[in-house]
């Protein structure tokens, strides 16, 4: 996670209506890059942009507001702001604060290089300090996951003028005009008492209250998930399409369990689109939901889930012969 230190000589030059581009209900005037970067994200033409999620989001890009999105895994918390992002050409980086990150992948560390056919020391330094310098979007993902000693260290970006202090280098670095960051997580720092978010942390108030906006995202409507299978599958036989309805209820049935705990597992849009393709690869319903997310399931859970697909489909899973 060390990075080279370059730095990006851009900066917004233009604004888009964000009614147009978006389809938000409130129009916004959000600034945006003319050209794109190796680091702006892909477009993907077919998502779905929640109104209110985006607003947030856009408000961030637009106020320089520091935006925390809570939701389940599965619903699209990361990828909505990379789609932004990527309508917007800004330039956008990720970190996944997960237990493997350490103060020193965030904020650098001292290493060996050759000059002159001779060993030197010198310093490398990491992302955090690279994107704070840079016209980049910070995402910030799990963040009820970091570490305390990440998490202090992040605590000094997130201060009203987001000066990073590096004592290795006796420097204060003063953010870029045009830096931003976001943050997503399951539990919103409230600690996980189920059991399904195993690895998160209570944040403490200060943490919290470093944050400028909350936004919480739920799943898509049944019929905008369906449109949006459809629109993933390249080419698709009849049979296929004619099941997708069905695809997603079974879908928010598992859903609901889970949010009710009487599940450990969920079944995200993604896990719909790939069942769908091998549904066409397959050509057997029941052998590609099988092989797409009933066999990661453990016992418990399959049973449950052999109710809701005999509920959907009238028949089965678990003894259906493959």
């Amino acid at each position: 996670m060390l990075v080279e230190n370059n730095k990006l000589d851009i900066k917004p030059n233009k604004n888009i209506d964000s009614s147009k581009v978006f389809g938000t209900k409130k129009k916004l005037l959000v600034p945006c890059f003319e050209e794109k970067s190796d680091l702006v994200p892909q477009i993907d033409e077919s998502y779905v942009f929640d109104d209110m999620t985006t607003t947030s989001i856009l408000m961030g890009f637009k106020y320089n507001k520091k935006v925390l999105i809570q939701g389940l895994h599965g619903t699209g918390k990361s990828s909505h702001i990379e789609q932004i992002a990527a309508r917007l050409n800004w330039p956008c980086v990720r970190i996944n604060l997960d237990g493997h990150i350490s103060r020193f992948d965030l904020l650098g560390k001292d290493g060996i290089v050759l000059e002159n056919e001779k060993q030197v020391t010198t310093f490398k330094q990491g992302l955090l300090p690279w994107a704070i310098q840079n016209p980049v979007a910070l995402v910030l993902d799990e963040y009820d996951a970091g570490r305390p000693d990440v998490m202090f260290v992040i605590q000094r970006v997130l201060e009203a003028e987001g000066k990073l202090t590096l004592l290795d280098q006796s420097s204060i670095i003063t953010p870029n005009p045009f830096f931003r960051i976001f943050g997503t997580c399951n539990t919103l720092g409230l600690g996980d008492t189920s059991g399904l978010y195993y690895g998160t942390q209570n944040l403490n108030q200060g943490q919290l209250d470093r944050w400028n906006i909350f936004s919480a995202l739920n799943f898509l409507q049944p019929e905008i998930e369906e449109k949006i299978i459809k629109s993933k599958l390249k080419k698709t036989s009849k049979k296929v399409t004619e099941s997708i309805t069905k695809m997603v209820q079974l879908a928010n049935l598992v859903r609901e369990a889970f949010k009710n705990s009487e599940l450990s597992v969920i079944m995200s849009p993604r896990t719909c689109i790939i069942w769908a393709e091998n549904f066409e690869i397959f050509g057997d319903l029941d052998l590609a939901f099988k092989l797409s997310f009933l066999n990661k399931c453990d016992q418990n859970d399959k049973k449950v889930i052999n109710e809701f697909y005999q509920r959907c489909f009238g028949r089965e899973i678990l003894f259906h012969s493959s």
